[in-house]
């Protein structure tokens, strides 16, 4: 059986958006297919409608999403029809050198579905992360599914698939933050307080956050961040050493991904401290620091990659503590809109008036 459903496409470099037909195929050996029910709007969506991942247009754009699987290949037994699933880019091999080494959080050769999408002319669709999900229904491998508690609305489930799992991951499993120590994270985004909620949820004791939009420090605090600081106006590193006694944060955190930000970052750590770059830089960007900071500061410089997250542990955890009222996933989401308005969701994106749209379909 095939599909036809409506879903947002990506035709050309820096072209608007347009909702078209799309046509989704029965499930291959090892697939899923899954009826989308919320997927939030993504800095890395507007990165593939403006070129900046690679130039596989028409891409189907979403990624960050929940859903119900409504339809299974053969071979699949991680899940079942009815499911309810948040969808990954980390579906892993197990066979990998990253695998075979027990860090699965690492494979470097991560499965998606081998039957494709198409236009309804038959113009094959390159998915978002391997996903595309601003779509009705989307055709995914069945390890990029990960069954959650279905309690919990989609709307805030889906944002695990991407921004919220970076941030919180950053933290946790990247930074590594322990109960008692320090955190400055730069950078008030989605991904930034996501770092923020992560390092509270850690029990981090001192939680600074870095910006230069007064209105995003303010969502901050609602995250955890005890104290905040505007870098348009003052010395960031001199303000974070002085909320910690003069000798940096335990871990500091760049959710931006600019070298002037991951600077500040390295010079805020104290001793033996940890710099975690989650914000993705562009190809074109460099940083240059003395050799002699690097060795004297000890301590480590770290990427963080999806949050170093393994989805299959990490959502269902996630899901779990916001049931419990112990992680704010709710608080992510500034408004609900309809598949028809994701253009219009790139405009607030870039005027910073949202943490995260979210299309419910």
């Amino acid at each position: 059986m095939v599909y036809e459903v409506k879903g947002v496409v990506a035709r050309s470099k820096g072209a608007p958006v347009t909702v078209e037909t799309v046509t989704v195929p029965d499930p291959g050996p090892g697939e899923a297919v899954v009826d989308v029910q919320a997927c939030g709007v993504c800095h890395t969506d507007l990165h593939y409608r403006d070129g900046g991942i690679n130039d596989d247009y028409p891409f189907l754009l979403g990624h960050e999403a929940a859903g119900v699987v409504s339809a299974v290949g053969e071979g699949v037994t991680n899940v079942a029809v009815g499911d309810f699933v948040v969808l990954n880019w980390r579906a892993v091999c197990g066979q990998c050198r990253a695998c075979l080494k027990g860090e699965l959080q690492y494979c470097f050769a991560t499965h998606n579905a081998a039957r494709k999408m198409t236009l309804a002319d038959g113009t094959e669709l390159s998915p978002a992360l391997g996903i595309g999900a601003f779509v009705e229904k989307t055709l995914v491998h069945s390890g990029q599914c990960t069954k959650v508690d279905p309690a919990a609305p989609a709307t805030a489930a889906g944002l695990l698939g991407c921004g919220v799992m970076a941030g919180v991951g950053a933290a946790i499993n990247t930074g590594g933050v322990r109960r008692g120590e320090s955190v400055a994270v730069f950078g008030c985004g989605g991904v930034g307080d996501a770092a923020i909620a992560g390092a509270k949820l850690a029990g981090a004791t001192t939680i600074v956050a870095v910006d230069i939009d007064d209105r995003k420090l303010a969502w901050a605090e609602r995250f955890g961040a005890t104290h905040t600081v505007n870098s348009r106006q003052t010395d960031a590193v001199e303000a974070i050493k002085g909320c910690t006694d003069g000798f940096g944060v335990d871990v500091a955190i760049d959710a931006v991904g600019h070298p002037a930000v991951f600077e500040q970052a390295f010079y805020a750590r104290d001793l033996a401290g940890r710099v975690v770059l989650v914000g993705v830089p562009t190809p074109d960007m460099r940083i240059t620091l003395p050799l002699i900071e690097v060795f004297g500061r000890g301590g480590a410089i770290r990427s963080s990659w999806y949050g170093d997250c393994l989805p299959s542990r990490d959502f269902p955890m996630l899901v779990d503590l916001y049931r419990q009222g112990r992680f704010p996933l709710e608080d992510f989401v500034s408004e609900t809109i309809g598949i028809d308005d994701v253009e219009s969701a790139f405009e607030k994106m870039h005027s910073g008036d949202v943490l995260r749209s979210v299309v419910v379909l």
